[in-house]
């Protein structure tokens, strides 16, 4: 699978813009906030229905006017398939695939698989584990429908469930009935998304130290850990044991909604110990990881973007790195970069095909 071309309307700070991909690698090149990033935004539009960056569609709007339209051409196994993207203020947003809208957002998401490697990334491993869950559920939803299904129903529960206990709270009133039917429906929700989780991290696993290995020449000792108090404990247990708690505070303190992935180096937590350097490989090779995993699913060579990512990396990372999404392994490739003569430098010893834009201001230049 491979973008083909891409034109954007109103979109972010372009006005207007197509383009024109090679099936290889292709690079935006340009000055910070020229809108690099934006023509990565938009693939990822294409791809996932929605920004990688800001959850609100409205503000991807070029200010100043009402609407902003994203339509992309994908070669997807031999047949061309156009995906449509549109938004008007206080709208609903249009998706159409072949001129056809969906019904349901979901049933787009994993047709056109993507990763993209970003430094916002770094909230992977800094920030708390809603941010880790995240991505476990990103890529577990791309290859797994019914995922994304008992993703949306156990949310729902959980809402149903803590505005119960609020309003318990609040009364008085301890419908201890509505409860147990809250937590019947929590259940049967959690344990699917809890197998589907174990089950993908059993395979995903010895993928990322794989290729955490290769990129750091095996000098690192690195772990990655599913943490799921479902793993310890029945969950119709867990919450009748947590239930005076959750009173108390008003909200379900146990579930999936509790998982985590525990990241050190040496033994010690990445978010404490490791060095910006070791930080990075780790994410790279989480992602790299991913796209592993998607390849092996989908059957085809999911898009893979890299935003700025030669930063904070050694010569000897960046080189591996591209040698390493350069094999045959990888399909297309979008990188975001300052220096267009950086990209070709590292490039040129590597012999794939290179297609390079220079962006300025909103505008393309190949």
């Amino acid at each position: 699978m491979w973008l083909q071309k891409i034109s954007l309307l109103n979109f972010k700070n372009y006005e207007e813009a197509e383009l024109n991909f090679s099936a290889s690698v292709n690079a935006f090149a340009g000055n910070n906030g020229a809108g690099k990033t934006n023509l990565l935004d938009a693939i990822h539009y294409l791809s996932l229905c929605k920004s990688y960056f800001n959850p609100i569609d409205s503000q991807q709007i070029k200010q100043g006017v009402e609407f902003f339209m994203i339509q992309g051409t994908f070669d997807r196994q031999g047949g061309e398939d156009v995906i449509a993207c549109s938004l008007k203020r206080n709208q609903k947003k249009q998706f159409k695939r072949n001129k056809k809208e969906y019904q349901r957002l979901a049933d787009h998401i994993g047709l056109f698989p993507l990763v993209m490697i970003s430094p916002y990334d770094i909230s992977i491993i800094i920030e708390g584990s809603e941010e880790r869950r995240r991505f476990i559920d990103n890529v577990i939803s791309q290859t797994d429908n019914r995922y994304l299904d008992e993703l949306i129903i156990y949310n729902k529960n959980l809402t149903n469930r803590n505005a119960l206990l609020r309003s318990i709270a609040q009364t008085g009133r301890y419908d201890a009935q509505l409860l147990e039917i809250y937590d019947e429906q929590l259940v049967a929700s959690g344990n699917i998304i809890y197998e589907k989780r174990r089950v993908f991290m059993d395979s995903f696993l010895p993928v990322f130290a794989s290729h955490y290995k290769y990129l750091t020449d095996d000098a690192e000792q690195v772990e990655l850990v599913y943490d799921s108090q479902l793993a310890r404990e029945d969950f119709s247990a867990l919450l009748k044991k947590a239930v005076e708690r959750d009173r108390v505070l008003e909200r379900t303190t146990t579930g999936i909604h509790k998982d985590d992935l525990l990241c050190s180096v040496h033994g010690m937590p990445l978010k404490k110990f490791g060095s910006q350097g070791q930080q990075k490989s780790f994410l790279i090779a989480l992602k790299l990881a991913q796209y592993s995993y998607l390849n092996e699913k989908k059957g085809f060579k999911p898009l893979l973007l890299l935003d700025d990512i030669f930063d904070k990396l050694d010569e000897m990372r960046i080189t591996k790195l591209m040698q390493m999404v350069s094999h045959e392994d990888f399909g297309q490739i979008f990188i975001t970069d300052t220096s267009s003569e950086r990209v070709e430098r590292i490039f040129s010893g590597i012999g794939v095909g290179l297609s390079i834009f220079e962006i300025e201001n909103g505008t393309v230049k190949k």
